[in-house]
């Protein structure tokens, strides 16, 4: 399938070439060790001895959100409850790679893969408190900093089911019949096309590999910030449905200060699409635990 996805790299950085762009630039990290943490759609990421990550983009795509995570990451720290990668070195491009990249502080975790119920409750008041600051951020400040307004079109439910059911086509032998079932039974009661439209900032793509958590489970960081755009809250508030148990919700929905129904429809919504997008590359991979954890996220915003 190479060449044909969106998350296919235009440049790849292996620790050899991340080792040197590093050292020529900062040589004060260059007797560090660099070891490659993973990668996402937009960025290959290493850690630089155990302090620092630095995050290379794969795509030209990527290169607009580098500068704007380093103009806008550093005036988020007054509105930050939960750790966060702060930009601390500037990268350049070069005539060895292309595009410029960025260091930040390690926040250490683990990814919340395979928790039990109860520990993802935990989390319910954290996550809440961290989207309802996050999303107090002035817009206006935001813009100015080059964060794009809406790109993705998320109010437009009618466009984003029409893409679900491509997306259900290409992974239904990877699902069984009941999920497949269930998942097929939510998108036909989508009947909304679209919702009103609401501007706050937006982590944008918040989801179980940009969370981490503590010892006790509990959510500990939020790392990739390369999606901060300014949108509609539903698509951060989606966490409330792919990693809180519904159990749960209540308590994060009054601790973020309330939510209208439409809000909750496309919440659940993004809930569902972003692990279906997430379950796509790990088949593409073969990563059965991350394709094991994005089916979960799945199910589990389709329950009540």
């Amino acid at each position: 399938m190479g060449g044909t996805n969106v998350w296919d790299a235009e440049w790849e950085v292996n620790e050899e070439q991340a080792r040197t762009l590093i050292g020529r630039q900062f040589p004060q990290l260059s007797s560090k060790q660099v070891k490659r943490l993973g990668w996402g759609w937009d960025n290959t990421v290493f850690l630089i001895g155990d302090e620092y990550v630095f995050r290379f983009p794969r795509r030209s795509i990527a290169v607009g959100s580098i500068h704007m995570e380093g103009k806008l990451l550093p005036k988020l720290e007054a509105y930050m409850t939960i750790p966060y990668p702060k930009p601390l070195f500037y990268g350049e491009a070069s005539d060895e790679y292309p595009a410029p990249f960025l260091g930040y502080a390690y926040v250490p975790g683990d990814f919340p893969i395979g928790l039990t119920e109860e520990r993802r409750a935990l989390s319910a008041e954290t996550l809440a408190k961290f989207l309802r600051r996050l999303h107090e951020f002035p817009v206006q400040a935001a813009l100015k900093c080059g964060v794009q307004q809406d790109h993705r079109n998320l109010t437009d439910i009618a466009s984003r089911k029409v893409k679900l059911e491509g997306f259900l086509s290409k992974v239904v032998e990877h699902l069984s019949p009941e999920e497949s079932g269930v998942i097929e039974a939510y998108i036909s009661r989508l009947q909304k096309d679209r919702v009103e439209a609401v501007n706050a900032l937006l982590h944008g793509d918040l989801h179980f590999k940009n969370m981490l958590v503590n010892e006790n489970g509990i959510v500990s960081g939020i790392i990739d910030w390369g999606d901060l755009n300014v949108g509609h809250p539903a698509c951060d508030l989606s966490v409330a449905y792919s990693f809180l148990p519904p159990y749960a919700r209540g308590v994060f929905f009054e601790t973020y200060g309330g939510a209208d129904e439409e809000t909750k429809l496309l919440a659940r919504l993004i809930a569902v699409y972003i692990p279906m997008l997430i379950l796509m590359q790990a088949v593409d991979d073969g990563n059965e635990a991350i394709a094991a954890e994005a089916k979960s996220n799945i199910m589990r915003a389709l329950l009540d």
